[in-house]
């Protein structure tokens, strides 16, 4: 298997220069379960500042809940392995404290808290210690949130949901973003759009975990990819190599 290794590095002004010399996100022999059902299975991984890793694999390969071990939800429960972000030992902490450490999971279901405005939702992310984006920032950055900004969250179309998810992540102390099947029933203008933001945010050395069943648009947005087969990891290298190599594809992935 090859590590995980930035290959190229990119510097813009006014910008986080991302890091080439060590991880800033490491996974070591982690393991998990939900009850006695043994779910993620050693997996290991290493990310630098700014980089956008692609977690792939068949459903039900472990990927969900190895997004939800690193943002220490209580289920599936971490039994073994270590977490680190940014020196911080994560595996050591409850959700709500790697949340304040600056990791943001934004799940499938997107958890838009019905009764309250586009804005409200925002705003309240914004309650919890830590700098992050300003209603400013976000909303030039998703215009499409600053039309609907009065309008309750829970009755925006699919993508605006995924947008509102996202700019609640980055309202927080964003360092790590955890992204669970954002382009799912969404249209292509949309996905671009989204893959529009992930971009713009690299240069600020956000680091990025997407989860996606469309591998492919996955892997042409990502700088690595790590590939899950029933819990662990059976390939990490880069998205490139992924593209490239049929037979890995065709083997776990099916495309």
């Amino acid at each position: 298997m090859s590590s995980i290794a930035m290959t190229t590095e990119t510097t813009v002004s006014h910008a986080v220069e991302i890091e080439t010399t060590r991880p800033f996100f490491s996974v070591r022999d982690m393991h998990a379960y939900y009850g006695e059902s043994y779910i993620v299975q050693g997996v290991s991984l290493d990310i630098r500042k700014g980089e956008i890793l692609a977690l792939l694999g068949r459903n039900g390969a472990g990927k969900t809940s190895t997004l939800r071990t690193i943002a220490r939800t209580d289920n599936p429960q971490m039994r073994q392995g270590e977490i680190w972000l940014d020196g911080l030992p994560v595996h050591q902490m409850k959700s709500f404290e790697a949340a304040r450490s600056g990791i943001q999971l934004v799940p499938e279901d997107r958890r838009i808290i019905q009764g309250l405005t586009v804005e409200e939702n925002i705003t309240l992310a914004k309650v919890a210690p830590g700098n992050g984006w300003s209603l400013e920032q976000i909303y030039e950055s998703f215009p499409r949130l600053a039309e609907r900004r009065t309008q309750e969250g829970v009755t925006l179309s699919g993508g605006e949901q995924q947008m509102l998810a996202i700019a609640r992540a980055l309202a927080r102390d964003l360092k790590l973003l955890l992204l669970d099947e954002p382009y799912e029933g969404l249209a292509p203008v949309i996905v671009q759009e989204i893959e529009r933001i992930l971009h713009s945010i690299k240069p600020l050395g956000i680091t990025t975990i997407i989860v996606e069943q469309n591998a492919v648009a996955a892997l042409k947005l990502a700088d690595r990819a790590v590939i899950l087969d029933t819990g662990e990891v059976v390939f990490a290298g880069t998205a490139k190599e992924v593209l490239d190599n049929t037979e890995l594809r065709h083997e776990y992935l099916a495309i």
